[in-house]
């Protein structure tokens, strides 16, 4: 499984097969499918990711977003961010959640690459922001996410419509290093492969990153 969703150059063949069948797609059915609104005047649809609207043409998939003050627009920036959204729009389907949440181990085949999720996303997370708690607090404020009740620090936000998820830090100390957790609502298991989850951790993060540059 390529937990990169290929990097540089590579990353230029998932993204044109996705598109591909995004164009040659019905934009009713994608709508219908997954829960997009679409503007059929202005052939856009309408797409919420990390705080921001985005408006997605069809079918050419050009990105722009609504006037906001988040600063940071990973679905017009980042590749992976793209390649998920494409993906999601060419094969996935929403679902609803009962609202719990689940590990990814709880994920199909998510036992089988959690040591990758593992290093690429809890590992990240809890070396990047777990002695930091109080910058977490401000990014997470700032992408409009609601506080939790897990670990010394947690928030759930809402990555796209009705699709959650909580990060969750436990802070370091002299005998312990910072940990964490991610959790995701039990819908991403009817909506997402275990793939995208660790892409969905990774844009995440990636945006936390990039807001920390920018609030400071």
């Amino acid at each position: 499984m390529n937990f990169d969703y290929a990097k540089d150059s590579k990353e230029q063949r998932p993204y044109e097969h996705y598109l591909e069948a995004y164009r040659d797609m019905d934009p009713k059915e994608i709508s219908e499918r997954t829960g997009f609104p679409y503007d059929e005047e202005k052939s856009l649809f309408t797409v919420h990711l990390m705080g921001t609207t985005y408006f997605v043409s069809f079918p050419d998939y050009e990105i722009h977003h609504e006037e906001d003050s988040m600063g940071v627009y990973p679905l017009e920036e980042a590749m992976n961010a793209k390649i998920l959204i494409v993906r999601y729009m060419a094969e996935r389907h929403a679902a609803p959640s009962s609202g719990k949440f689940i590990t990814y181990h709880e994920v199909p085949w998510g036992e089988v690459y959690f040591r990758q999720f593992q290093g690429r996303c809890l590992m990240r997370l809890a070396f990047s922001y777990g002695n930091k708690l109080e910058i977490f607090q401000r990014i997470m404020e700032h992408l409009g996410a609601e506080k939790s009740s897990e670990g010394d620090c947690s928030y759930k936000i809402e990555f796209m419509d009705n699709l959650f998820v909580k990060f969750i830090l436990w802070e370091g100390d002299d005998e312990f290093p910072p940990s964490s957790q991610i959790l995701f609502s039990d819908n991403f298991a009817a909506s997402f492969a275990a793939e995208d989850l660790a892409v969905v951790g990774d844009i995440s993060i990636n945006m936390m990153k990039a807001l920390e540059k920018k609030l400071s």
